[in-house]
C-alpha cells in the first residue's frame, strides 16, 4: 500500500477547506456590502429589481448624489467625523498608558481593577441619559460634538486599556532595560523601543473605537438637537425617506469605517505576521 501520496492530500484537503472557510468568510462580509451599493446607486429601480444581476443596468452614482445634496446629511457627515476623531485620540492617549501600566507594574487590586474596567461595557448607557443630559447643560457640553466624543470615549476606553495591556506585555521588558542601560530615559524608552513594536494593537485600538463612535447613536440623539452626528440624524430623517435614500444612507455609514480600516490595515496585518505594503 502506498502511503505517500496520503500527506500531500491530507495538506490539499487543508488547503481547499480553508480557502473555501476564506471564501465564505469574505462572501459573508462583502455581498451585504454589495446590496446595500446597489440599492444606494441604482435608485428605486435599483432596490426593487429582482433577481438581483453582478452588473445591473441603470446603476449609476446620480441617487447617491442626490442623498448627498440633502440639507443636514454635509453637516452630520462631519460631526461624526469629528466625534470619532475626538473617541480614536483620547482613547489612544488615555488607554494606552492604561495599559502599560497594567503590563508593566504589579499593585495592589491590579485584577480588580482590570475586572471593573472590563464591566463598564456591561452598564447600560440609557440609565445615564438624563444624567448626562442635564450634566452636559451645566458645563456646556449639550449639543456639541465634545461632548458626544466623551461619551463614546468612555465606551471605547475598556477595549483600548485590555486589549494595549496584552500588546504591551507581548514586548520584552529586556528590551526597555537594554534601552536604560544605554542612557535613555523611560520615556525615552517608551517612544523609541515599546510604542514602534505596539502600533499594531495601537491601530487595532482605534479602529475599534472609530467604529463605535461612528455606529453609536443613542448618545448622539440624546445629547445633540442642531449638531447631530450622522447616525442620529439618519435616524430622525430616512424614516420617511423612499427606501433608496435608506440604502444610500447605510451605504454612507459603511464607507468610512472601511476606508479607516483599509489606512492602517497594515498595522493590523502585523499583528498576524502579514506583510502588507
Amino acid at each position: 500500500m502506498n502511503t505517500s501520496s496520503q500527506p500531500s492530500s491530507f495538506g490539499s484537503a487543508r488547503s481547499v477547506l480553508l480557502w473555501s472557510g476564506i471564501a465564505v468568510l469574505c462572501a459573508w462580509v462583502l455581498v451585504p456590502i454589495y446590496l446595500v451599493a446597489l440599492g444606494a446607486f441604482g435608485g428605486r429601480g435599483g432596490v426593487y429589481q429582482w433577481p438581483k444581476t453582478a452588473f445591473p443596468a441603470g446603476v449609476s452614482f446620480e441617487p447617491f448624489l442626490l442623498f448627498l445634496k440633502t440639507e443636514g446629511v454635509a453637516g452630520a457627515f462631519m460631526n461624526s467625523l469629528g466625534a470619532a476623531a475626538v473617541t480614536v485620540v483620547l482613547s489612544v492617549l488615555i488607554g494606552a498608558p492604561a495599559g502599560y501600566a497594567l503590563a508593566r507594574y504589579n499593585f495592589k487590586g491590579k485584577d480588580s481593577f482590570r475586572l471593573l474596567v472590563l464591566l463598564t461595557r456591561a452598564f447600560p448607557l440609557a440609565i445615564l441619559a438624563l444624567p448626562l443630559t442635564v450634566s452636559f447643560i451645566r458645563i456646556g457640553l449639550y449639543d456639541t460634538i465634545i461632548g458626544v466624543g466623551l461619551v463614546h470615549t468612555v465606551l471605547a476606553l475598556p477595549f483600548a486599556a485590555l486589549v494595549t495591556q496584552g500588546i504591551f506585555m507581548g514586548v520584552p521588558r529586556e528590551l526597555e532595560e537594554a534601552a536604560w542601560v544605554f542612557g535613555c530615559s523611560r520615556p525615552q524608552a517608551f517612544f523609541r523601543i515599546v510604542a514602534p513594536l505596539a502600533l499594531p494593537g495601537l491601530a487595532a485600538t482605534a479602529v475599534f473605537a472609530f467604529v463605535i463612535s461612528w455606529n453609536e447613536v443613542f448618545a448622539a440623539s440624546v445629547l445633540t438637537v442642531r449638531h447631530r452626528t450622522l447616525t442620529a440624524y439618519l435616524l430622525t430623517v430616512l424614516a420617511e425617506s423612499p427606501l433608496h435614500y435608506r440604502f444610500a444612507g447605510g451605504l454612507l455609514l459603511i464607507l468610512p469605517s472601511v476606508i479607516f480600516i483599509f489606512a492602517v490595515r497594515r498595522y493590523l496585518f502585523a499583528i498576524w505576521g502579514i506583510s502588507s505594503k
